[in-house]
């Protein structure tokens, strides 16, 4: 019997109400109905201090970025909901991926919580690009920490009117992007297992 895809799925924001909450849980949905096991966190259950070599040196790698490292590495993919800071990614993702990408052990190979894993990029934000230009880099620095970024994203604009108060995307041609995205990333991840 073939296993199915293992699916962690998280938003780059820890705001209540965050419209890339919202839109991460609509993509796992859709990716958890194709077939994979999906597992949605939310990154503010995982308080991590900024990273500093001199805390690391002092205290070792957080629990909290333990928790997150295994996390990563029993799933077979990432599905990623992004806001974009000042046309970049957010703080809380970048020092996320800074504390998970610590090499804890001398046998530990570098970046094993990242490699060769499927990842999904969406976003979603109020401004009229959908928090696009933060993708950018979002998918730059996961390629180069050896994460294999699925060419198609969505970015969704006008976050602040897209969803209606049960969370969903009121746009039917939106909503059926995005689902067709977390399906596709399903899809993906079976033929790589």
């Amino acid at each position: 019997m073939v296993e199915p895809p293992r699916i962690l799925a998280f938003a780059g924001s820890a705001r209540e109400g965050s419209f890339n909450k919202k839109l991460v849980r609509v993509a796992a949905d859709s990716a958890g109905r194709a077939g994979a096991e999906v597992t949605v966190i939310d990154l503010k259950d995982y308080p991590l201090p900024l990273f500093d070599q001199d805390f690391e040196k002092q205290h070792g790698l957080p629990e909290p970025a333990k928790a997150l490292k295994v996390l990563f590495r029993e799933h077979h993919a990432l599905l990623i909901a992004s806001p974009e800071y000042n046309s970049s990614v957010t703080p809380l993702m970048k020092n996320t991926l800074d504390w998970i990408s610590r090499v804890e052990s001398a046998d530990e190979p570098p970046l094993s919580a990242f490699k060769g894993k499927l990842a999904l990029l969406l976003s979603a934000s109020p401004g009229a690009l959908g928090g696009l230009r933060g993708l950018v880099h979002l998918r730059a620095i996961l390629q180069n920490i050896g994460v294999i970024v699925l060419p198609g994203q969505r970015a969704v604009p006008a976050a602040h009117e897209a969803f209606d108060d049960n969370g969903q995307i009121k746009n039917e041609k939106l909503r059926q992007a995005v689902e067709f995205l977390g399906e596709e990333l399903t899809r993906i991840t079976q033929r790589m297992l």
